[in-house]
């Protein structure tokens, strides 16, 4: 792993990289855009209830300091008057508190999907090191979180500033208006300057979705040593799964060799194939093979049937569809019952034996 420390990071991430990054709750979000959409969903709370929200909020303040004038004079129970005055507010801000709370949570349900994670919450010593502090402070990232401040500092200012200076033409008349007037107006001009906010922002959050997707990528990129160790970890180190694979069939081999001097007869193709079948007629529907080989592994199936007096025939068409067709413990299909089974009698009638 030292060796991956000094590689470029050059690779794709993994699937499993991905995924271990999403348990710590390293996800590709913008913060922007959640703070971008609850400033939506207040412009259009405003936009569709402000009048009725302001007159029943008005209402509701008059109401109130018209009761707290009753209940101190009576010398009543200030606070239960005070919490049943902050329930009737909220019956008029909690839809809006709702809706500011639904925009939020969908907006980073859109980004990331669900997901929870304590990964980001849990403390860890490593943070209290005065030298990693130091070099997170200076940070590409930290650069650009400050960029990003100070852009929506100069956006949100300008926007405010260009507002106003086209408002200044109404200034003069307001000496005019009444009080009433004045705040219709002041109102108005706020809700402006919150609407060309609101799509200024717009603009630099998905500007920051796209910085933080293409920060995301690059943070996840692995070297090439880091994605081999990850191949290791999960699909095994190919040398030992070769070596596994190189014991395995040689087990298998011992196995199918052991099953020779048991078989009834050896089939050859005669130089190049070998295939040894073996019946018994209480224990099996039909005859089977229990090994098979070519080349040199033929000839020495063929070594070990003289050595164990184990009868060997010559019919090249039987072996080559004997070795094709059927794997090694299967029993041999029913097209060439009659082809195997002339073979077999002419061993048991050399054996003495009958067949059966």
């Amino acid at each position: 792993m030292a060796e991956a420390q000094f590689q470029e990071k050059t690779e794709k991430a993994t699937p499993k990289r991905r995924e271990e990054a999403r348990r710590k709750g390293q996800v590709a979000k913008s913060r922007e855009l959640a703070s971008v959409a609850v400033l939506g969903m207040g412009l259009l709370t405003l936009y569709f209830y402000g009048g009725w929200l302001t007159e029943q909020l008005g209402q509701q303040l008059s109401s109130s300091m018209r009761g707290f004038a009753v209940q101190a004079h009576q010398d009543a129970d200030m606070v239960a008057w005070g919490l049943q005055a902050a329930i009737n507010y909220l019956h008029f801000i909690l839809p809006l508190m709702i809706g500011l709370v639904v925009a939020a949570i969908l907006t980073n349900l859109l980004q990331v999907g669900f997901l929870f994670s304590t990964e980001l919450i849990t403390p860890k010593w490593s943070k209290l090191d005065p030298v990693q502090g130091a070099k997170r402070l200076v940070s590409l990232h930290a650069l650009a979180e400050l960029a990003k401040s100070l852009g929506k500092i100069i956006v949100v200012g300008l926007v405010t500033f260009y507002t106003l200076k086209g408002e200044l033409y109404h200034l003069l008349p307001l000496t005019d208006m009444s009080c009433g007037q004045i705040s219709v107006y002041v109102g108005s001009t706020m809700v402006k300057i919150m609407q060309r906010g609101f799509w200024a922002m717009l603009i630099l959050a998905l500007l920051d979705y796209l910085y933080q997707r293409w920060e995301f990528e690059r943070n996840l990129k692995m070297t090439k040593q880091e994605v081999k160790e990850e191949y290791k970890q999960t699909e095994g180190d190919p040398q030992v799964k070769a070596r596994i694979r190189s014991l395995q069939r040689t087990m298998a081999r011992k196995r199918m060799m052991a099953e020779v001097p048991k078989a009834d007869v050896i089939i050859t193709n005669p130089h190049h194939l070998a295939v040894a079948l073996r019946y018994d007629a209480a224990s099996m529907q039909a005859p089977t093979v229990v090994a098979k080989g070519a080349g040199f592994l033929a000839q020495r199936i063929k070594n070990l049937a003289l050595q164990h007096k184990v009868p060997v025939v010559e019919d090249k068409p039987l072996a080559q569809n004997l070795y094709r067709s059927v794997d090694i413990d299967e029993e041999i299909p029913a097209a060439l019952y009659r082809a195997v089974a002339e073979i077999l009698a002419h061993v048991y009638r050399l054996k003495g034996k009958l067949y059966g």
